[in-house]
């Protein structure tokens, strides 16, 4: 396993510097487009995919590069050029990261591939979590999935809720309940193919920030999917659901996991690269106009309450990319998170983006509160980043409980 540093290796500058161009030559002359259409940009994606970036093959490289920092390198440089457009182009990784996490082998090379498609035919999938009821509070869902033995077939009803790509992906990856009696032990994930009758998408959400992303309700009205769409495989999932009737009977067995905190331990450090990618891209608008803007004979940046502005904004970016890495790092390494560091970097991370996107607008003053300049769309999108995968007050939750040794629930 790679020792942890902080100098980048030739190929990952390669890398860095080949998404930087893409985002700098692409996507950020797109960016107000899509931000004012809210639509999918699907000739963005489809340009990605004509290079390799949107591909499974460039996705997987950087998965499993052995340092822990080809995805936060990834999420920084896409996002630094538009946060909407680059979710619509790495959306289909939470769910790919949900086969990742509780697939089989063979789930994982038979779904991930058909998620992503090829360029001449662009994918997209979905993963389908929150619910209507339940957001922060899993434990309250409710969409169930009943195994019907006589045709090894799993029957799923209920409403997702906030999913990115929902409705419109090829694929979707949806957390269900098969025992309500265990709770969030009681849960599983499955793969929806694409045609599935009973899936349809509900209500497409007007949002605030990351407009050039799709998000909708996903509707599951007797959807019926092949036995083998569970993940992990129902005699696994029998053994777990067995271990977790024994906790419930006796409190001090071993902790079972859940489908759905799975996924969300193993994307938490990326969500925190994708903050740090619009708090530089903000930063950067701000420092620039500050050096050039003039007033009173002098540029703005010659004034001490600017300057020291733009010095708290720069070392909380690099204070936020730091944890970023050391939690990206200790995942590749398989060391546990015994602090909580995954809901650490995306905790001060996603703060220090609505913090430095807001510092930028009142340095840019009211040039910053107009849609002519990109720090108000920065500051919109940098909502999410604090509510998405996990709210700032969950990753304290989580963060205190882990300290404290109480559990996770």
């Amino acid at each position: 396993m790679a020792e942890f540093t902080l100098e980048l290796n030739d190929d990952q500058k390669q890398v860095r510097d080949w998404l930087h161009g893409f985002a700098a030559d692409v996507i950020r002359p797109a960016a107000a487009e899509w931000d004012e259409r809210e639509e999918t940009p699907w000739p963005i994606i489809q340009e990605a995919a004509k290079i390799g970036i949107y591909s499974l093959d460039f996705y997987a490289q950087q998965y499993f590069d052995p340092t822990g920092l080809g995805i936060p390198l990834t999420m920084e440089e896409l996002f630094w050029g538009d946060a909407g457009i680059a979710l619509s182009i790495v959306g289909t990784g939470l769910a790919a990261v949900g086969v990742l996490a509780n697939g089989t082998e063979e789930q994982i090379g038979t779904w991930v591939p058909q998620m992503y498609g090829d360029a001449d035919d662009v994918k997209l999938a979905a993963f389908c979590s929150s619910e209507p009821d339940a957001g922060s509070d899993v434990a309250a869902m409710r969409t169930r999935a009943v195994y019907d033995e006589a045709k090894d077939e799993w029957v799923l009803n209920g409403t997702k809720t906030w999913a990115t790509n929902g409705g419109i992906a090829h694929v979707h990856v949806v957390v269900a309940v098969v025992d309500p009696a265990l709770g969030t032990k009681g849960h599983a994930s499955f793969v929806v193919p694409p045609g599935t009758p009973g899936l349809s998408q509900g209500q497409k959400f007007k949002k605030h920030g990351i407009r050039a992303s799709h998000t909708a309700e996903v509707v599951l009205e007797d959807a019926r999917i092949p036995g083998h769409c569970l993940l992990g495989g129902k005699e696994k999932l029998d053994e777990r659901l067995a271990r977790a009737r024994e906790r419930a009977a006796a409190p001090g067995a071993e902790r079972v996991r859940n489908a759905a905190m799975a996924t969300f331990e193993a994307s938490r450090p990326a969500v925190g690269a994708m903050a740090v990618g619009t708090a530089r891209a903000a930063y950067e608008v701000a420092l620039d106009y500050a050096r050039t803007r003039t007033q009173f004979g002098r540029p703005i940046i010659d004034n001490q309450g600017i300057a020291f502005q733009l010095a708290d904004m720069r070392t909380r970016i690099d204070a936020a990319r730091l944890l970023v890495w050391r939690a990206s790092w200790m995942a590749a390494a398989g060391r546990p998170f015994e602090a909580a560091e995954g809901s650490m970097s995306k905790l001060y991370a996603s703060e220090t983006a609505k913090e430095v996107t807001a510092q930028a607008v009142q340095i840019l003053g009211g040039n910053g509160y107009t849609r002519e300049y990109p720090v108000e769309r920065m500051h919109r999108d940098s909502a999410i980043y604090t509510i998405f995968e996990g709210t700032s007050e969950i990753q304290r939750l989580v963060i205190a409980r882990t300290l404290s040794g109480m559990p996770i629930r």
